[in-house]
């Protein structure tokens, strides 16, 4: 709050400025009539003394507390202190009336429009009225009437003027502070949602890479074990496996530490990658695994060819860990208007309306709507499952 209005103050002393140099013209212009005018020398000084005291009592409190910082008690002050030391001036020389050049603002400026205008009503009026009592000539103050009923008219326009104007400053003020809150709330949410999209595209990651490949690991050992005794040849084969899949699962953990693309596709094309996890699967499961591809695979953005391995990735680990599938077909179809992933297997299939635990299906249709993409599963029980994903190109 105080960072606000320190804030509010500065910006203020910045947007015075034309302000203080209408004062300033004003005071030195009227201060020149007095001490040129046919007054004695006492009444001239004790004028330009008034006046000087005014401006003074202006720069040192009036400007600061009443009118930047528009404090409702130093602005009664000031304008109660400064409206006597105007009359005080007017009283030793009437030229010091066209001050009201200046004081008519100012009071507007100090103190609320239903309390600066009879104000100002006064400082219009008594001018003449001191002027009478000072020379005790009553034609003289009829006489400035209707000068002084056209000085208060101006005056009062110009004080609603200034008022309204001062309004819609504030509003302005009150605007721009709200916008200021808004942009940072939004700049919070913004950040909140960067962090959980984050944290989810890593338990992706994780579960589409290390998670799948550590699973891989205690199948394949598993399997080992239950050969130690019976066929070695076996015994290596799956330990072999185990190996390249822990050294794959190593170069994922490094390249998702690195935030890269995945390892499979630094040094192959997707098709090159999809077909190795189909090979592997046929390795790793036992299972008759075929590969088929059309069209033309490149030039395909890093994105969608993520969105693509992870899916194929997916559907071959639930294919190993659910389906007990005796056979698999992976197809991957290139057109021009963009790239589509079939797997369908002959397993023991599910129901696709049935609410699925984990995060395989839920992510992979996250993944692909962040590419504008589509997942499709048709299953049933005992007729198989096909996973279907279309991406735009």
């Amino acid at each position: 709050m105080e960072r606000a209005e320190r804030h509010h103050t500065e910006a203020s002393a910045q947007n015075f400025w034309t302000w203080d140099l209408y004062f300033a013209v004003g005071y030195v212009f009227v201060t020149v009539l007095v001490l040129l005018s046919h007054a004695t020398m006492a009444d001239r000084i004790a004028s330009a003394a008034a006046m000087a005291a005014l401006a003074l009592f202006y720069l040192l409190y009036g400007r600061r507390h009443a009118i930047m910082r528009e404090e409702r008690g130093p602005a009664v002050v000031f304008a109660v202190v400064s409206m006597a030391l105007f009359l005080t001036a007017v009283w030793f020389v009437g030229n010091s009336t066209f001050l009201l050049f200046v004081m008519c603002p100012l009071i507007f400026m100090a103190l609320p429009l239903p309390v600066a205008a009879p104000l100002v009503v006064l400082l219009n009026v008594l001018p003449p009225v001191l002027g009478q009592l000072r020379s005790g000539m009553g034609h003289e103050w009829f006489d400035q009437l209707p000068t002084s009923f056209l000085g208060l008219s101006l005056s009062l326009l110009i004080g609603t003027y200034v008022h309204r104007v001062v309004a819609q400053s504030h509003e302005r003020a009150a605007l721009i502070t709200e916008l200021e809150a808004s942009r940072a709330e939004v700049a919070a949410l913004s950040h909140e949602a960067g962090v959980a999209q984050e944290r989810t595209r890593l338990a992706g990651e994780i579960h589409d890479t290390l998670a799948q490949g550590f699973t891989s690991i205690v199948t394949l050992v598993q399997a080992a074990e239950s050969e130690v005794d019976r066929d070695s040849a076996k015994v290596r084969h799956a330990l072999d496996l185990a190996a390249r899949t822990a050294r794959e699962n190593l170069a994922e953990a490094r390249a998702l530490v690195a935030a890269l693309r995945p390892s499979a596709l630094d040094e192959a094309t997707l098709t090159e990658a999809v077909q190795r996890l189909a090979d592997r699967l046929g390795a790793e499961a036992g299972v008759e695994v075929a590969f088929h591809t059309e069209g033309d695979a490149s030039g395909l953005p890093t994105g969608v060819e993520v969105v693509l391995l992870r899916a194929a990735q997916e559907a071959m680990a639930n294919v190993r860990r659910h389906s007990g599938a005796t056979s698999v077909t992976v197809d991957i179809r290139h057109t021009p208007s963009g790239v589509t992933l079939v797997v369908t297997d002959d397993g023991r299939g599910f129901d696709p309306a049935s609410p699925a635990d984990g995060y395989g299906l839920k992510g992979m249709r996250a993944r692909a709507e962040q590419v504008a993409g589509t997942v499709a599963v048709h299953s049933a029980p005992g007729a198989g499952t096909t996973l279907t994903v279309e991406v735009p190109t």
